[in-house]
């Protein structure tokens, strides 16, 4: 698998992944720090009060400097919101501004919400983590019929299941709905099941599912009547429709022509709505953070005991391992964990972002009883996580410890550089003939992706697959190969996947962009 395919998956709604992003504080250490203080030692209400005075002037500066037009900031401790503001617009568009209560979507950030959820099911003893979901979606199977036969809800969300990481979300993207998509995952080699740590939104989508079906209700409905009404959380939903009634709702944002410009279609993730389709405020996460921090309780009425939430907090797959650049980082059910970027602190949080204009972050450090979220109406280049590591440090040594804009910045560039085997790639000059066009048309076939049609277009092949009938249009490359550009969500702007036919006349073709457990070979 290149790089560059990598980068696309890594991005594809799990910027926290992404996504695992496991935030930036399980990256590379801080060399050449001048604050040695030590990062243990106590802080008082004095630093935090400190810290926040200069958390605001901090944001502030942050849309006109890194062009970000809308942010939003919440910091809890001890159990009350202490700081929440919001910066910039809701869209370039309209001027609207940003304010607490404006709605972002929230992407991969969505994972750890709706492990809450789930651990509020856990406490009324219908579920337990170890629950095997044969017991509750026995439809539900995977390519070794073992594995199916012992996974668990907690695999699932721990991305341990052995599915490869974003395995299903091209399916999504070709218009596949939830149940198919559930079913094809049948058809995905496995790999590290238990041992390895992959990314997959599909999968703990699944589990969350099956949770809500042992409850009786659909998912939304269980997350709402769970952990957003009690809580008030009256600007947080699981379904797209409601983000997009809103009339104070952030615009997703991509770049164009160096400015970030409102996306035409925002993204639509009800169908992978517990892994990345909530929506929510500032000051709405801030009542989450402080339930978390609570174990659980809300003021002093429980919504779920510590037992069935800590384990989503706790250590449960590594992400990565110790080095001398930097402590192992780890994944709970839906937290990435580890510790504060000094190494002090054991901490939990998650990045979430959309290539179609969502970026966010929470952090909290359960010592301090503080928690951060930060939301952004961008594709991801790093400014929540910035926000969020850059006021960790504001609380335990009064300033920044490093430059974490320019530092997130440089960190997240690569994952949104042009994708793809073709991309950045000079064409050969002259190109190798293809064969007659009409010699490409016609339907191949493929058991995960279903047919893929291909046809010629005013003198371009056309490639037409899904249940959504998504077209790429393919440029001729040099020979057999043919130029496939991603649309939306698959990869960012400027990648370029090889397409290669094979036979002549060809009766098969290899799609690098769709190659979801090496399924990637199409026949006729």
């Amino acid at each position: 698998m290149t790089d560059s395919f990598d980068r696309r998956r890594f991005l594809k709604t799990a910027f926290g992944s992404a996504l695992g992003f496991s935030g930036l504080g399980a990256l590379p250490g801080c060399g050449g720090d001048t604050l040695t203080a030590d990062p243990l030692a106590p802080v008082s209400d004095a630093q935090i009060a400190a810290a926040l005075a200069q958390l605001d002037p901090f944001v502030s500066a942050l849309p006109a400097s890194s062009g970000v037009p809308g942010i939003a900031v919440a910091v809890v401790h001890r159990g009350s919101t202490l700081f929440s503001k919001g910066y910039g617009v809701c869209s370039t568009a309209t001027g609207q501004p940003v304010d607490a209560d404006t709605i972002f979507q929230l992407a991969s950030v969505s994972k750890s919400v709706g492990a809450t959820v789930v651990a509020t099911q856990v406490g009324k003893g219908l579920v337990s983590w170890d629950t095997r979901m044969q017991q509750l979606m026995p439809s539900f199977a995977l390519s070794d019929p073992s594995v199916t036969q012992s996974l668990t809800i907690g695999d699932l969300y721990a991305h341990r299941s052995g599915l490869p990481e974003h395995v299903g979300d091209q399916l999504e993207e070709l218009g596949f709905d939830q149940a198919t998509v559930f079913n094809r995952l049948r058809d995905i080699p496995l790999d590290g099941y238990r041992s390895h740590y992959a990314y997959t939104n599909i999968g703990l989508t699944a589990a969350a599912i099956a949770v809500a079906d042992a409850a009786g209700i659909d998912w939304a409905t269980l997350s709402e009547q769970t952990i957003y009404a009690p809580l008030g959380m009256t600007r947080t939903s699981s379904r797209y429709a409601d983000y997009q009634a809103s009339t104070n709702h952030a615009v997703g944002h991509v770049p164009v022509n160096g400015a970030f410009v409102p996306v035409a279609t925002p993204r639509d993730a009800d169908l992978q709505s517990p892994a990345g389709g909530v929506s929510s405020s500032v000051n709405d996460l801030a009542k989450w953070m402080a339930m978390v921090l609570a174990d659980g309780r809300a003021g002093t009425t429980p919504l779920m005991p510590a037992a069935a939430l800590t384990p989503a907090l706790s250590r449960q797959i590594q992400t990565r391992p110790a080095s001398a650049d930097g402590a192992a980082a780890y994944y709970g059910f839906g937290f990435n964990v580890g510790t504060t970027a000094d190494g002090g602190r054991p901490m939990v949080s998650h990045s979430g972002g959309f290539l179609l204009g969502a970026s966010t972050f929470f952090l909290i450090v359960p010592s301090l009883d503080i928690g951060i979220v930060a939301l952004a109406n961008t594709w991801p280049i790093g400014v929540p996580e910035a926000i969020g590591f850059a006021f960790i440090d504001l609380v335990q040594y009064g300033a920044q410890r490093r430059d974490w804009v320019a530092f997130a910045k440089q960190q997240t560039a690569p994952l949104t550089a042009p994708a793809g085997s073709l991309a950045n790639a000079a064409a050969p000059v002259p190109p190798t003939p293809p064969q007659a066009l009409s010699a490409y048309a016609g339907t191949y076939g493929n058991d995960y992706y279903g047919p893929m049609t291909v046809s010629v277009v005013n003198g371009a092949l056309v490639l037409t697959i899904g249940a959504g009938n998504v077209q790429f249009t393919c440029a001729h490359w040099d020979g057999d190969t043919f130029a496939q550009t991603p649309l939306g969500e698959m990869a960012p702007p400027g990648s370029k996947y090889a397409l290669t036919f094979a036979g002549t006349p060809p009766t098969r073709v290899t799609a690098e962009l769709f190659d979801d457990g090496g399924l990637n070979v199409f026949t006729r």
